[in-house]
C-alpha cells in the first residue's frame, strides 16, 4: 500500500472530528496551530516510525492527539506556567473522551514531554514522539523566523539550518 495513501487512512478518524478541529483555534508554536503543529508531528513519526518498522499506527494516531489540551497555554490564568508539566495529561483525558485508544497510545500522549515530565515513555515510539515533538517545534521556529526576517543574509542562514534538521539537501 502507497505511504501516503495508508498515512492518510490512519489519521481520517481525526480529521473531521469536531474536538480535534478544535485545535485550529489555539496557537501552539509562533504561528502554527496546535492542529498543524500535531499534523507535522504525526505525519513525521508515521515516517520514522514505518522507516524503523515500528508500530506506526499507534505513534501516528497517539501524535495527532498529543496537544488535544484545548486551551491558549500562552495567556497567564494561573494554568501557564504548569502547562509543560500537565497538558500531555490534559490532551489524554480529551481524546480518551471522543477516541478508543490502546495503552501504547495513552502513554505515549500523557509522557510526550519527557524530560520535562519525569516518568518516561513506556515505548520506542513513545521516546520516538518525544523527540519529534521537539524537533517539530524546532523547525517550526526556524521555519517562522525565515518568513519574518528581512535581512536576506540571516533567512538564508536559517535556509539552511532548516535543510539539514529536516534532513533536505
Amino acid at each position: 500500500m502507497d505511504s501516503n495513501k495508508e498515512y492518510q487512512e490512519i489519521i481520517d478518524e481525526f480529521l473531521n472530528n469536531e474536538m480535534v478541529l478544535e485545535m485550529k483555534k489555539y496557537r501552539q508554536h509562533f504561528d502554527f496551530d496546535c492542529y498543524d503543529h500535531c499534523r507535522h508531528v504525526a505525519e513525521t513519526c508515521f515516517k520514522v516510525a514505518k522507516k524503523l518498522n515500528l508500530d506506526y499506527v499507534s505513534i501516528t494516531r497517539a501524535a495527532m492527539l498529543h496537544d488535544l489540551f484545548l486551551y491558549d497555554w500562552h495567556v497567564k490564568d494561573g494554568r501557564k506556567n504548569l502547562h509543560a508539566f500537565t497538558h500531555g495529561k490534559i490532551a489524554l483525558e480529551n481524546a480518551g473522551k471522543i477516541f478508543e485508544l490502546n495503552s501504547k497510545e495513552k502513554d505515549m500522549i500523557k509522557k510526550h514531554m519527557w524530560p520535562v515530565t519525569p516518568i518516561p515513555p513506556k515505548s520506542l515510539e513513545g521516546f520516538i514522539l518525544t523527540f519529534v515533538d521537539k524537533h517539530c517545534t524546532i523547525v517550526e521556529a526556524f521555519d517562522y523566523y525565515h518568513r519574518i526576517l528581512s535581512n536576506k543574509k540571516v533567512a538564508n542562514y536559517i535556509s539552511l539550518i532548516i535543510g539539514i534538521i529536516t534532513f533536505k539537501k
